[in-house]
């Protein structure tokens, strides 16, 4: 994933401290704008593996 930008989708619906719309803990949510991109790249694949885990599709906010 090369893309840094914030991946929420507007759901905020969570699952054992897990948003249901993008993947990410609520910890990585509010640390999100102080992360540096390696950082955030590494946010956005653990995400799009904890949706695949929760049975969700990988989102993308529509454009």
């Amino acid at each position: 994933m090369s893309s840094t930008k914030d991946p929420c989708i507007s759901i905020c619906k969570f699952t054992d401290d897990i948003c249901l719309g993008c993947g990410r803990s609520k910890r990585e949510i509010k640390s999100w704008k102080k992360l540096d991109k390696t950082d955030k790249r590494t946010v956005l694949a653990e995400a799009s593996l904890r949706l695949i885990k929760l049975g969700g599709a990988v989102r993308r906010k529509s454009k």
